[in-house]
């Protein structure tokens, strides 16, 4: 069953974009955006407000990568900039006896992310890949 909630930010100034459009398909999703939302190590986040062009092998086609969280982190003294995609584990890797649509989403999925690394290169960005691992290491 999918998941769909709007989430409003508490710290509206913080947010880049429009406020009233962040629609999370994943607790997941809605977690790092509370997180983003309220971590006064958080500068400045958006949810799904940038298109990274990527060529799909799939289909040939040149389509867009719109990547979960771009986010403005205070770092010590510094304040470095990530761009967060959110993923099951499972998802993160291929399977030996995959199907053939699990093996088509990782090849579109991998072209995405390579994408986005070209991207975080060129804009002095981070590429993170959080999974569950990640998000919920402390619990």
């Amino acid at each position: 069953m999918a998941y769909r909630t709007k989430y409003v930010p508490l710290n509206q100034q913080k947010y880049v974009g429009n406020p009233n459009s962040i629609n999370c398909r994943s607790l997941w999703e809605r977690s790092v955006c509370k997180f983003c939302d309220v971590n006064e190590n958080i500068v400045k986040w958006s949810f799904e407000e940038i298109m990274v062009p990527y060529h799909n092998p799939v289909d040939n086609k040149i389509r867009n990568y719109i990547p979960d969280f771009l986010v403005q982190i205070k770092n010590n003294d510094q304040v470095e900039s990530w761009m967060i995609e959110v993923k099951p584990k499972k998802q993160t890797m291929l399977k030996e006896n995959a199907s053939k649509k699990e093996k088509l989403t990782w090849i579109v999925n991998v072209a995405k992310w390579k994408a986005a690394e070209l991207y975080c290169q060129k804009h002095n960005f981070v590429f993170k890949l959080l999974t569950e691992k990640e998000l919920f290491s402390n619990a």
